[in-house]
C-alpha cells in the first residue's frame, strides 16, 4: 500500500503538476511541491492545506545543481526518504502556434542556446533529480519515477520545428531507458508519460485536454503497484510508441 509514502514533484505550482499534487494527496501521500518562485509555490501550497490535503513547498530551481543539493539534504534530513518523483517541471521558449510554425521555431533558424537552455531545464534537471533521490530510494528499497514527456519527443512520429522542446523530451525518454536498465531487478520503477495537449500555461487555450486530464496517466505511473511496467512510454495508461 502507498499510504503515507513520500512524494516530489517538481514544477507543482500550477497546471498538470498542481493537478498531479492534489491527486497523490488525495491518495494519501504526504507531498512536497517543488517550485522555482517562492510565493507561487507557497500560495499553491497553502491552498491544498486548506482543503486538508498533506502538502509541504519547496522553492528550488532544478536546473540549479545546488538547490538540488539543498533538495536532497531536505528529504534525508527531515523525512530519510523519497518514494515518488515526478519529474514534471519544463520550459517551451519556442514561438508557439501550433497550427502554422513560425519562422523562428525551425531547426534551421532557431539559436543553439535556446536549445542548450531547454535541455537543459527538461532533460538534465530530470537527471539531476534522480541522482539526488535514487540513493534514498534504494535505502527503502522502493520507488517510483515519473518523466512527463510529451509526443513531440516520439522519434517514430517526429516532425518539423519545435527542436529545443523536441529534443529535450527526446533526451528526457533516453533518460527513462538508461535508468531503467540499471535499475532493473531492484523496486523502482521508471516510465514515461505523454500527458497530452493540455490547457496550461504551456499548452494554451486551445489545447484538447484539461489539465485533470493529462495529471491522471502521471498518477497512474506514479502509483504503480509491485507488477507494473518499467522502461516504458505511456499515454492514458496505456503503451505508446518512442
Amino acid at each position: 500500500m502507498l499510504a503515507r509514502r513520500l512524494a516530489v514533484v517538481t514544477g507543482a505550482a500550477r497546471g498538470i503538476g498542481l493537478a498531479v499534487v492534489r491527486h497523490l494527496a488525495a491518495a494519501d501521500c504526504k507531498v512536497l511541491m517543488v517550485g522555482r518562485n517562492a510565493e507561487a509555490i507557497e500560495a499553491a501550497a497553502a491552498r491544498l492545506q486548506g482543503d486538508g490535503l498533506d502538502v509541504l513547498p519547496h522553492c528550488a530551481d532544478v536546473t540549479d545543481a545546488s538547490a538540488i543539493a539543498a533538495l536532497a539534504a531536505r528529504l534525508r534530513r527531515e523525512f530519510g526518504r523519497v518514494d515518488i518523483l515526478v519529474n514534471n517541471a519544463g520550459i517551451f521558449p519556442e514561438a508557439r502556434d501550433f497550427a502554422r510554425p513560425p519562422q523562428a521555431a525551425s531547426v534551421f533558424v532557431v539559436e543553439p542556446e535556446t536549445v542548450a537552455t531547454t535541455i537543459d531545464c527538461n532533460a538534465l534537471a530530470a537527471l539531476r533529480l534522480l541522482q539526488a533521490c535514487v540513493p534514498l530510494m534504494r535505502e527503502n528499497g522502493y520507488g517510483r519515477i515519473v518523466n512527463v514527456s510529451s509526443g513531440m519527443g516520439q522519434l517514430s512520429e517526429m516532425g518539423g520545428f519545435w527542436p529545443g522542446y523536441r529534443m529535450s523530451k527526446a533526451a528526457l525518454n533516453a533518460l527513462t531507458r538508461l535508468a531503467a536498465n540499471e535499475l532493473a531487478g531492484t523496486a523502482i520503477k521508471i516510465n514515461s508519460v505523454c500527458p497530452g495537449w493540455c490547457r496550461t500555461g504551456m499548452g494554451g487555450e486551445n489545447a484538447t485536454r484539461s489539465a485533470e486530464d493529462g495529471a491522471s496517466g502521471i498518477v497512474w505511473a506514479a502509483l504503480l503497484p509491485a507488477d507494473g511496467p518499467s522502461g516504458g512510454f505511456f499515454r492514458d495508461g496505456k503503451a505508446i510508441d518512442w
